[in-house]
């Protein structure tokens, strides 16, 4: 990284505002048919593999010098920056729904499904990816060699064995991977109990069958009050003191900066993913909408554009050698926490539902997902020991 960062932070800033203020008007009803497709799909496109990739690299640079400059773990810096689409997603589509629900409650709960399915829903693709990612780790391990991210395509990284990392993950840092993800686990079973024993909609609109159920606002309160208290709560960095020549290694170009610059660089980032996940999120009602896909869909496909920064975080951790992976496991274990506290605000504002098929299949995965990532960081655990 060389004095580039500054033109590269401008470009991702400008391409946000430009998805924004620019690509996002040729969504409106009354242009052509094939303009609003074709701006919807530029908007997913660009947003995801351009902007929310480039900040999602800065957003990696910045939070390991300032995790080292201010004791804060990095995977609390990390998520806050990360899982800004996520939240702004879910509480657009929160603010919609408040919005339209005196002149069409049918409508209303539609775009409340997709605060919900965004928010909980990109903790799915979060926990399924961080645990493919140690899963790879674990290969690599065990058979003693590179092995591909994924399988056949060396073009997506390789994965380094343990024993050949520069410097290895603390056994605090997957230790408190392993209790936050518990502590994540928790919090999910909370939300869907409560939902089912407190939340039903005892008056349903008319054009939705089945049971629809609805996060409520007290309870909403409380997951709000402990994701903010797990958040402090470890809030502390976990990895060993980085000597002077590592530090010169790694993120050379931002350890010559002040922390102010450091701090607003990644505030910046944030600021880009927030103005772009708000055109992919309208991008994507659109595009549901033209095409008649069910806003259930819509919001599993925003989750999915939302937790990418996170994804190509975890994944570069991974496959650079150098005692990052720990950061990664705290980083997706913190995002989904955060995601979970922009469902608890959501809820709070009275705008989260999901129907009964909905609220099963979304929080069982998420469950699975969960008890797979904490198998696979215990296996590495196990391997890392055998190491020492």
């Amino acid at each position: 990284m060389k004095n580039n960062n500054f033109i590269r932070m401008v470009l991702l800033v400008a391409c946000a505002l430009f998805l924004k203020f620019g690509i996002e008007g040729f969504l409106q009803e009354g242009n052509a048919f094939s303009l609003r497709i074709v701006s919807a799909v530029v908007i997913i496109v660009i947003g995801a593999f351009f902007v929310l990739k480039g900040t999602a690299n800065i957003i990696e640079e910045t939070t390991g010098v300032l995790s080292k400059r201010t004791k804060i773990a990095s995977g609390v810096l990390q998520s806050i920056g990360t899982a800004f689409p996520d939240m702004v997603m879910g509480i657009v589509s929160a603010v919609i729904s408040l919005s339209l629900i005196k002149d069409n409650y049918g409508l209303a709960i539609s775009f409340a499904i997709i605060a919900a399915s965004t928010t909980f829903g990109s903790n799915i693709y979060n926990i399924a990816h961080a645990a493919w990612c140690v899963f790879r780790q674990n290969i690599a391990n065990m058979k003693g060699v590179l092995v591909p991210m994924l399988p056949g395509v060396k073009a997506m990284g390789m994965v380094v064995p343990m024993k050949d990392h520069k410097k290895k993950p603390s056994l605090k840092e997957i230790d408190t991977s392993l209790d936050v993800l518990n502590i994540l686990t928790i919090l999910t079973a909370v939300v869907v109990v409560s939902m089912v024993v407190f939340g039903q909609v005892k008056n349903p609109p008319d054009n939705m069958s089945g049971d629809i159920y609805q996060l409520i606002k007290p309870v909403g309160f409380v997951i709000l009050l402990l994701c903010i208290f797990v958040m402090y709560r470890f809030r502390n960095t976990k990895r060993d003191t980085i000597t002077s020549e590592e530090e010169e290694e790694e993120e050379k170009y931002f350890n010559k900066k002040s922390t102010p610059t450091v701090l607003f660089y990644l505030i910046i980032s944030g600021v880009a993913i927030l103005f772009a996940a708000e055109s992919m999120v309208n991008a994507v009602q659109v595009f549901c909408s033209i095409t008649g896909m069910p806003l259930v869909v819509a919001g599993v496909l925003a989750g999915i554009i939302g937790c990418t920064g996170e994804m190509i975080v975890v994944h570069n951790f991974t496959v650079n050698p150098k005692g990052r992976i720990g950061d990664a496991l705290m980083g997706v274990a913190m995002d989904n926490i955060v995601t979970t506290m922009g469902a608890a605000i959501v809820a709070v504002m009275g705008g989260i539902f999901l129907g009964g098929n909905s609220l099963i299949l979304i929080f069982v995965i998420i469950l699975m997902f969960n008890s797979v990532l904490i198998w696979q960081i215990s296996k590495m655990k196990n391997y890392f020991l055998k190491l020492n």
